[in-house]
């Protein structure tokens, strides 16, 4: 099968658009337009609709679409692995993904350390919340995810890699910086929350859950997306937030932040390494596992 015409097949379905497709691809839209068709009639069906505003694959499309994409993967590990025999060096890209929290330092420090001992190899990360991680792996758009919540999806493994301090982030001028919050008082803050799918609220929900107090259940809340926007509005004095640690340390070390412990609850979170179950890993996802547990051990 020409794997020419399943790249094309897969860039269409994932940008959703034919002309995208071909800029991505750095061709012309009619030569992606000419593949699709030459794959459909080999086929013998219909692969995508393109009745509405945006194309979408059929039935029989989803179901090439899964499988095109282990063919294609196992293509650029066949001619990666092919270009690496004689060099020993890592080549290619690394397509990582990474939730807002380890995606803040942890996870780019260790790439960029990672990337200049392999300077052939390009690193590519993304970072959005938990959830979107976890579905982008799974749709084999990212090779593997560093995330801090499990979620049950049966094609994919969750490998630990390093546990997580949270903490409550506060204002420097907080009467509980650097010391301790109890649960009362805690309740007559403003708490300031991360959008529903971020894995610190995951987390900090179920430890509150367990000592009697529900985030939910708190009279004045803010949501406000992910961790920069929160930890904003707590430097800038509307309320107290639960965040990692190493997501504030250069706050706390710059002034602008302080961190307090709350009394009866010790959140803490396992970060997870999320890879496709059944999937090859590249030799650059493999070093790299290796040169991050080796690091953080």
């Amino acid at each position: 099968m020409d794997t020419r015409q399943l790249a094309a097949f897969c860039a269409v379905v994932e940008r959703r658009s034919f002309s995208q497709a071909a800029e991505r691809l750095g061709v012309t839209q009619p030569a992606v337009s000419l593949q699709v068709r030459a794959l459909e009639e080999r086929l013998g069906h219909r692969l995508l609709d393109r009745s509405g505003r945006r194309v979408e694959p059929t039935e029989a499309g989803r179901r090439l679409y899964r499988n095109a994409q282990r063919m294609l993967h196992l293509e650029e590990q066949l001619l990666q692995d092919v270009a690496e025999a004689d060099t020993g060096r890592l080549t290619g890209t690394l397509q990582i993904g990474a939730s807002t929290g380890p995606g803040a330092h942890l996870v780019p420090l260790l790439l960029c350390e990672f990337q200049q001992k392999h300077p052939d190899l390009r690193v590519a990360l993304s970072v959005s919340d938990t959830h979107a991680v976890i579905e982008r792996v799974a749709g084999r758009q990212l090779e593997l995810g560093i995330v801090g919540a499990l979620r049950r999806h049966r094609s994919l493994e969750f490998e630990p890699l390093v546990r997580d301090e949270i903490v409550l982030a506060v204002p420097p001028e907080h009467e509980a910086a650097g010391a301790t919050l109890t649960l009362e008082a805690l309740r007559d803050e403003t708490l300031i929350v991360m959008q529903e799918g971020a894995g610190v609220r995951q987390v900090v929900e179920e430890e509150l859950r367990r000592a009697g107090l529900r985030m939910r259940g708190q009279e004045s809340k803010l949501e406000l997306g992910l961790q920069e926007s929160v930890k904003t509005a707590v430097g800038a004095g509307f309320g107290v937030a639960f965040i990692s640690r190493t997501a504030i340390e250069r706050e706390v070390a710059a002034g602008t932040l302080a961190s307090a412990r709350v009394s009866g609850i010790e959140p803490s979170r396992q970060l997870y390494v999320v890879r496709t179950r059944g999937r090859d890993a590249t030799r650059a996802g493999e070093a790299f596992l290796e040169f991050a547990r080796g690091r953080l051990a």
